[in-house]
């Protein structure tokens, strides 16, 4: 991620506040900000009111978007009432494959060959899928792969020019899907909003994967027609602001937020952002003393984390790192962020579930021996000194992750298949006889 200026306009605030006129605004149209004037105060990172968090945006990608219910409660759908739609027909579709898998070759070109012989859609392909010799070498699939339209990660913008998104693989497919979508800039244009995504299970464990790919023409299909449930998986918008190294002077300050001195460019703070599916995880990296960090809810000190780390998760993240930890598992549908201690040096700091709506801070305690890392869905990991801090609250563009079935029952399922919740073996009945003895 390049390095954002301090006071570029991105803010914490939910994203249909009209509270404070020349704050930041989340347009729910096409997921685009408008821009606050730069002599506003340098604290945009204000959270919402309503400790429900903000608003998801219902747009995604150029040309979806979820069908309104006019039955929701508190900006909150019925699970099972979240359907997907179309402004119209979609005609592009990224492919996301998992790396040199030799599993996944026969399902991307039987995938692939469909979607453009059969459907005639635009297919976009990221541009190392194809360098794979197994792919290249293929000379049946030369004629397909003239077709593609091939992009490179955090280079080529595709936010504007994809329908929806097709995964093959595990889980860690629609963690990079989510990570193609950030908040920044590429080419000068933001690119946050992510189009609907279909998993199909190719891979190792499969919660997040809910399709087989035995029945994939008619899946996709149906999706193609709009005839699909969505669940919308919130994700965490975080802010990495550091410290400079360097000799603070004080001077003017430009457009761009860095202070002026002696006509050369001195930034004091250095700031980067993320959108993260799973978590954010804050540990002790390769220290042998304990991790020793302070975490802020609302600007108020709640306690100081002390042992191998701390899991700040969403509801998807419940069921992946934090769930190992000793986390409950919570329904992607829940408005809530999960924090998770790793291995504390205490016995009573259990885990616990704040509202969405609320901003967490995390910092290297003063009398930390020791740095702390952090990383980012398992990405992006990197050190954290004194005089860092760690900034999160619910992001405004949720990954719309389409269901087999519904939100619920997929949930439920994936709770059964993959991590075999509450599996046991049921106690035999009594007899009559054995009733009679009671």
């Amino acid at each position: 991620m390049e390095a954002v200026p301090e006071l570029t306009p991105y803010c914490f605030s939910g994203c249909d506040s009209g509270e404070n006129p020349g704050w930041t605004h989340c347009h729910s149209g096409h997921g685009r900000r408008k821009g606050r004037s730069h002599s506003a105060s340098s604290a945009c990172f204000r959270r919402t009111q309503s400790l429900h968090g903000p608003s998801p945006v219902t747009t995604f990608g150029p040309k979806a978007c979820m069908l309104q219910n006019p039955k929701a409660v508190m900006h909150i759908q019925d699970p099972a009432s979240q359907r997907l739609t179309w402004n119209k027909p979609p005609k592009s579709v990224l492919v996301i494959k998992k790396i040199r898998d030799a599993g996944l070759l026969r399902p991307f070109k039987e995938l692939c060959i469909f979607l453009t012989e059969v459907k005639g859609m635009i297919v976009y392909v990221e541009k190392k899928v194809l360098e794979d010799p197994a792919i290249a070498a293929d000379e049946s699939f030369v004629a397909v792969k003239k077709k593609f339209c091939t992009f490179q990660d955090d280079l080529d913008d595709i936010s504007d020019s994809v329908d929806f998104i097709i995964c093959l693989g595990g889980d860690g497919t629609l963690l990079y899907a989510s990570s193609l979508f950030q908040v920044g800039f590429v080419h000068w244009k933001k690119h946050e909003s992510v189009p609907p995504v279909m998993a199909f299970h190719l891979g190792s464990l499969g919660f997040l994967t809910p399709f087989s790919f035995d029945t994939y023409q008619s899946q996709v299909t149906q999706v193609i027609e709009g005839n699909a449930a969505i669940v919308l998986r919130s994700r965490l918008l975080v802010r990495v602001s550091r410290e400079s190294t360097e000799k603070k002077v004080q001077g003017p300050v430009d457009e761009t937020g860095l202070i002026i001195t002696n006509g050369e460019n001195n930034a004091s703070h250095r700031t980067m952002q993320y959108q993260v599916l799973n978590e954010v995880v804050v540990d002790r990296g390769p220290s042998s003393y304990l991790s020793n960090v302070d975490l802020f809810l609302d600007g108020h000190q709640i306690t100081t984390v002390q042992g191998d780390g701390v899991i700040v998760s969403t509801p998807t993240g419940s069921t992946a790192y934090a769930v190992a930890a000793g986390a409950s598992m919570i329904h992607p549908n829940v408005p809530a962020i999960l924090i998770t201690p790793i291995c504390p040096h205490s016995l009573s700091f259990r885990p616990i579930v704040v509202p969405a709506g609320v901003e967490l801070t995390i910092k290297l305690s003063p009398d930390a021996r020791n740095t702390a890392w952090v990383s980012f869905d398992g990405r992006k990991r990197q050190e954290i000194s004194h005089g860092d801090s760690i900034t999160i609250t619910t992001s405004c563009f949720p990954v719309p992750s389409i269901c087999f079935r519904d939100p619920v029952n997929d949930w439920f399922e994936s709770l059964a298949q993959c991590l075999h919740w509450n599996v046991r073996k049921k106690q035999n009945h009594l007899s009559s006889e054995e009733e009679e003895e009671f």
